[in-house]
């Protein structure tokens, strides 16, 4: 019998690599473009193997699971989110999914906080007016932005990212915490005198408003127009969940009239394009969905991934499936 082969839709890091190179009964391959494959391209590369590590930007569905055939037994996601994969489909062929939580937890946490500050303080305006040429003299009213210290930030989504978030934001700057979620956290109520409340609240009551719920039909579009205007106007807004989760277009709106103070986003409803509106303005921070761009979180995950396909091959639970 042939040795089994692991497809690896983009060039992760060695250590996870390494890990499956060890093994002497695989085979790896590594897509060498630096690109996301189409479907008939991962299909073609991938056909034949008993493992795919997908990434985020890899669409796994039905027709690429047939396509790669009967015999594929994981689909190890490089990311802690997975709608890029048909679970459903998934389950129907006795495919296994997996992905990477825990170890990138810090990295976008660390993200979020870093877009507030940025947003707060307007770091990217500052650099662009001093790059301009426009910084002549201090001005006493020169960018003005507000304090984040004892500040209310309300976390929407208290899971892993979402509670780190919150320790570093308690700890770190005295911050109120309020959160929203289908589930009660009392080691977070405990801890950092958390209060849940629910979204409509949350968004009347924060100063700082971060999203980190996971992309599902009900968090599609989860801030739009009515809950922009729930926000107070000198409120920030932080995204690096997914970005279908804010209307876009309502968002570019509220920003462009003021309607909130500004916003730092990560992950985009059009990715990896943001609208043209949001563009031309100056109170929002854009970053290239880089929350977990970190050299101890992007060798975490490969080495998750790739520890999830030896587990799986070898017959034994995976360690990080996603239906748990």
């Amino acid at each position: 019998m042939g040795n089994k082969k692991v497809f690896i839709a983009r060039k992760i890091d060695d250590s996870g690599i390494e890990i499956l190179k060890n093994q002497k009964d695989l085979d790896v391959k590594i897509n060498d473009k630096d690109e996301v494959l189409s479907a008939t391209e991962l299909i073609k590369q991938a056909e034949g193997s008993q493992a795919i590590i997908s990434l985020l930007t890899d669409k796994i569905d039905a027709k690429v699971m047939d396509g790669v055939g009967k015999q594929l037994k994981i689909v190890a996601n490089y990311a802690v989110g997975y709608d890029n994969i048909d679970l459903d489909a998934a389950k129907q062929r006795n495919i296994v999914v997996t992905n990477t939580p825990e170890v990138m937890t810090q990295a976008v946490a660390e993200h979020a906080m870093a877009l507030i500050l940025s947003c707060a303080r307007r770091i990217a305006e500052g650099d662009r007016y001093v790059r301009s040429g426009r910084y002549k003299q201090w001005e006493p009213d020169l960018l003005l932005g507000p304090e984040i210290a004892g500040k209310t930030l309300g976390i929407v989504g208290i899971g892993r990212i979402g509670s780190a978030l919150a320790y570093i934001g308690y700890h770190g700057f005295g911050m109120k915490i309020l959160y929203s979620d289908i589930c009660i956290n009392e080691e977070i109520e405990r801890n950092l005198q958390a209060d849940h409340v629910s979204l409509h609240s949350l968004l009347e009551k924060s100063d700082f408003v971060s999203i980190h719920v996971p992309l599902l039909p009900s968090t599609e579009h989860l801030i739009s127009h009515q809950e922009l205007q729930l926000m107070k106007k000198s409120a920030i807004l932080v995204n690096t969940s997914r970005g279908p989760v804010i209307d876009e277009k309502a968002l570019a709106d509220a920003l462009e009239q003021k309607e909130i103070f500004a916003a730092g986003i990560d992950v985009f409803e059009f990715e990896p394009k943001p609208i043209e509106k949001l563009l031309n303005l100056d109170n929002i921070i854009m970053t290239p969905h880089i929350a977990s761009a970190t050299h101890e979180a992007r060798k975490s995950m490969s080495q998750c991934a790739c520890e999830n396909v030896v587990e799986v091959l070898n017959g034994k639970e995976a360690k990080t499936p996603v239906e748990k």
